[in-house]
């Protein structure tokens, strides 16, 4: 099971019931955020939710809608005891702009490590993570992420007395380990099935529809994308500032065949996004206008 919380859904400023953009998930005990605008350890106490398990941050750009938020997150995570590393993801120059950030955090009871981003994509396994990073198109280098939960193939009995696998390393083979025993090498496809649809999740903001979008999309249960705008007369101040309207967004979902589109990343000039949801139902039906801390527990099938 994935969880997955949308703790913000405003771009450019925080408002009054809009905290800024900011995605955060778990997974077997470990936590993983997208962005950190602005406000955005407040929405995680609102939630409910623990600063302490978050292992993974990744950052699509370097707004300060984006990260303004990564001082005071982290001296929370701090203060809930975390002494485990933390890794960051992002576009190249991550660590200056971490230094930077972080002169008002200083001496943080765990190790930061920076994974800094420079082709169109780059992947990444973190904790049962597979997060695939993609170049996006905005004003300045930006990138989308497709997060990915694996899941192997239904245990075997039968295969693995026919593979003369012992029973003792049975449990290992289940968990992904190649196990030595007695001199002979064994791998999990001696015991298992072939590997069962896992669980995608796609965000994006701050980007022009491009083709990396729709290709990362492609079959995610759930795409969480940008909708600035959805008067048709705000089309020129999205080319020109490269952002996207909620038509486009809800079209690349079509075209990509997600489950579902949340909208997100909301002009602050936007004040009800639920007006525009009928007009983008009639392009993708599985669409929501997302508010803040909107949650989905996601599922593997037969679950």
């Amino acid at each position: 099971m994935l969880d997955v919380c949308l703790l913000g859904t405003g771009g450019m400023m925080p408002l009054p019931k809009r905290y800024l953009t900011a995605l955060m998930t778990r997974f077997n005990g470990s936590a993983l955020l997208i962005d950190c605008g602005e406000g955005t350890q407040v929405t995680i106490r609102e939630k409910g939710w623990s600063m302490h398990d978050i292992d993974v941050i990744c950052f699509t750009h370097y707004h300060g809608d984006h990260i303004g938020g990564l001082p005071g997150l982290l001296l929370s995570m701090a203060n809930a005891e975390r002494t485990e590393p933390v890794t960051l993801i992002g576009p190249k120059g991550l660590e200056k702009v971490y230094r930077a950030l972080t002169v008002i955090a200083p001496g943080l009871p765990f190790e930061v490590k920076f994974c800094e981003l420079s082709e169109k994509e780059e992947c990444f396994e973190i904790n049962g993570y597979h997060i695939t990073a993609f170049r996006v198109l905005h004003n300045v280098v930006c990138y989308g992420y497709s997060i990915s939960i694996a899941r192997a193939g239904k245990f075997m009995p039968e295969k693995a007395e026919e593979n003369a696998v012992p029973m003792r390393i049975w449990s290992r083979l289940q968990k992904g380990e190649t196990v030595t025993y007695e001199g002979v090498t064994y791998t999990p496809d001696m015991i298992l099935g072939e590997p069962r649809k896992g669980l995608k999740v796609t965000y994006c903001t701050d980007s022009r529809p491009t083709p990396s979008i729709t290709e990362h999309a492609k079959d995610s249960d759930l795409l969480i994308c940008e909708g600035m705008y959805g008067d048709p007369e705000k089309q020129d101040d999205a080319v020109k500032k490269k952002h996207m309207m909620m038509q486009e967004a809800a079209q690349i979902a079509s075209e990509a065949g997600v489950s579902e589109l949340w909208y997100t990343h909301y002009s602050p000039s936007l004040v009800n996004p639920g007006i525009y949801i009928k007009e983008m139902k009639n392009i993708f039906k599985k669409t929501i206008a997302a508010k803040d801390r909107r949650t989905v527990e996601l599922r593997f099938e037969e679950e």
